[in-house]
């Protein structure tokens, strides 16, 4: 890496210790309905990421995507993080919403929006994969604290209530949303829960 885009990783990194994450880009969505301050419903537009399973763990798989980032692809070019990063099942775009597998769990990082549309460069380790998401209609829960498994469950089972109260049909399994690093203030962090989501009766 440049001694630039070292300095810009430390900065971005000291600056999310306090929850501050407005260097990271992030995908677009539009907010379509809001069902409480914590849940929305959003329409995201179509785009691409990298990803890579959890098969053997999340460090593991978050060393993969972050070494792709910074420079272990076949154009050497150290790429901008983004936010959130994504862990959920592996997804197979059937229609819309997008139709989950039983497969292995991924993780994903977003690829700005300039590399993708200039075309982002090869993978070096054939463990990490360019994917291209279709736009969808998610309806997320927003929290804070330590995301952990049993946090994320009820998390997950608060949402589904929530959608079924307002006539939103869930799809599939979750996804979870992690916008910070594990050394943000807990109580800063910003966390979420989404499933596909389809209009009910």
């Amino acid at each position: 890496m440049s001694v630039r885009t070292v300095l810009t990783t430390f900065l971005e990194a000291a600056l999310s210790v306090f929850g501050i994450r407005s260097a990271y880009e992030q995908p677009r969505y539009h907010v379509i309905e809001t069902l409480s301050p914590a849940i929305e419903i959003r329409d995201y537009a179509a785009r691409d990421a990298v990803e890579t399973t959890t098969r053997d763990g999340e460090a593991a798989a978050f060393g993969r995507l972050f070494r792709y980032i910074t420079g272990a692809n076949v154009a050497g070019a150290a790429l901008a993080m983004t936010a959130p990063v994504e862990e959920g099942p592996r997804s197979i775009a059937m229609t819309i919403p997008v139709e989950r597998s039983a497969g292995p769990a991924v993780m994903r990082f977003f690829l700005p929006q300039d590399v993708a549309a200039a075309g982002a460069p090869v993978p070096k380790d054939k463990a990490v994969l360019i994917v291209h998401l279709p736009a969808a209609r998610l309806g997320v829960i927003r929290f804070s604290g330590r995301a952990t498994p049993s946090v994320r469950d009820g998390e997950a089972a608060l949402l589904r209530t929530a959608l079924d109260r307002a006539h939103w049909v869930p799809q599939g399994n979750p996804v979870y949303f992690s916008y910070d690093p594990p050394f943000t203030l807990p109580f800063l962090r910003r966390n979420e829960v989404a499933f596909g989501v389809e209009r009910g009766g």
